[in-house]
């Protein structure tokens, strides 16, 4: 029985697991050290754009816990955090196309995340892709 448990509670972190982790924890360490500073140093020129970066690092912080603690209740969290930052990306990297002057600093999300070489907008699809294929495997 303990067996099963320990077997349920690391899937998502293992295999192509393993780089999801790494990516959102170098992601939450980037986009937790930029807002923290720009927070801290620059809030006054773009403060929406700062606390969405900070918003951001959140939502990978927790989503790179989930991974790693695994289980279905992991699982299921990190789905919803993976389906909330693929709608943040959407929407801040539409928003700052359509109205560039409401974002006068990047965030992690702006342009889809053109900064980042896009990987915001791939990691949620593919984070949420891996959580779906690991709830067949289990």
């Amino acid at each position: 029985m303990a067996e099963s448990a320990e077997r349920e509670r690391t899937g998502l972190g293992q295999g192509p697991g393993r780089l999801l982790v790494m990516l959102y924890g170098v992601f939450t360490v980037a986009a937790a050290s930029r807002s923290i500073y720009q927070l801290i140093a620059q809030y006054d020129e773009a403060p929406l754009a700062y606390i969405l970066s900070a918003v951001s690092a959140v939502v990978y912080a927790f989503i790179t816990v989930s991974l790693v603690r695994g289980g279905e209740g992991a699982r299921k969290a990190a789905m919803v955090c993976c389906g909330a930052e693929l709608l943040g990306v959407l929407t801040v990297g539409t928003w700052t196309l359509v109205d560039p002057s409401a974002f006068p600093d990047q965030t992690v999300w702006s342009d889809y995340g053109m900064g980042y070489l896009f990987i915001p907008i791939f990691l949620p699809v593919t984070g949420l892709m891996w959580l779906r294929r690991s709830r067949r495997e289990g």
